[in-house]
């Protein structure tokens, strides 16, 4: 019996050790700037749909002409699925506004904040758009 009983033991512990990086997140403000606020309208590049967040890649171009891309953070494939987004309903060349915060490290063309269609239509926020019927 004590065998038994050290065997769950020693197997729980194992499980909970295990899942701990799972539970493991970081804070928005451990790698964004509130601080910092950034503000632009681009075209979209790239959609990635990889966890525990996906990315939309923005292109700009400034007053210069000089491009950047920022890689806008958005929420897990996982829940947008769930809302009803697909990994090509936001189209390539679709033009956004993105509002909110740079990262932290100088370096990074991370952001965090909230993207919009040219109309002004938050993106990511609730359903996904119907799909146009034939």
């Amino acid at each position: 019996m004590t065998r038994h009983m050290l065997t769950v033991f020693v197997v729980g512990a194992g499980l909970l050790l295990a899942t701990a990086n799972v539970l493991a997140h970081h804070s928005q403000s451990g790698e964004f700037d509130v601080n910092k606020p950034i503000e632009f309208t681009g075209t979209v590049k790239a959609v990635e749909w990889t966890n525990p967040h996906g990315y939309i890649q923005v292109e700009v171009k400034d007053a210069n002409g000089k491009t950047t891309v920022y890689r806008a953070e958005i929420m897990a494939p996982n829940q947008l699925y769930r809302n009803g987004w697909r990994r090509d309903t936001l189209k390539l060349g679709t033009v956004v506004n993105f509002k909110g915060s740079r990262a932290r490290s100088p370096e990074s063309i991370n952001v965090s904040g909230r993207l919009s269609l040219a109309d002004g239509k938050p993106l990511f926020q609730g359903q996904a758009p119907a799909a146009p019927s034939n």
